[in-house]
């Protein structure tokens, strides 16, 4: 099992960047997908969460009405679009994959058995 992100960089406040998951030994639309984010000095911490069919969404405060995550199951791919982005958003972001079929807190990283290696996203000030 392996997941690939992409699309991370460097890119001024304001602007927007699309992260891409890539899954590859596992069929994605039978997980949950997520994604995470560590920034320097920081532990890591959920972005969001979507369900098997697409239809559920779940954010973190500080990213609703700038992110969006969704997926194309027939690609094995989710996405991370990131708009207005802030310095603040300065992280190692990553996918990570979840077979749990019900959980209370779909933010915590135990739910996941799979995760990418990252990619980074630097926002300038």
């Amino acid at each position: 099992v392996q997941l690939q992100a992409s699309g991370g960089g460097l890119v001024q406040a304001g602007g927007s960047l699309r992260l891409s998951c890539k899954a590859s030994g596992l069929t994605l639309s039978n997980y949950r997908m997520a994604w995470f984010r560590q920034a320097p000095g920081k532990e890591r911490e959920f972005v969001a969460s979507i369900r098997r069919s697409g239809s559920n969404k779940y954010y973190t405060d500080s990213v609703k009405g700038r992110f969006t995550i969704f997926r194309d199951n027939a690609k094995n791919t989710v996405y991370l679009q990131m708009n207005s982005l802030k310095p603040e958003d300065t992280a190692v972001y990553y996918c990570a994959a979840s077979s749990t079929v019900y959980s209370t807190d779909w933010s915590a990283p135990n739910n996941y058995a799979y995760w990418g290696q990252g990619t980074l996203v630097t926002v300038s000030s």
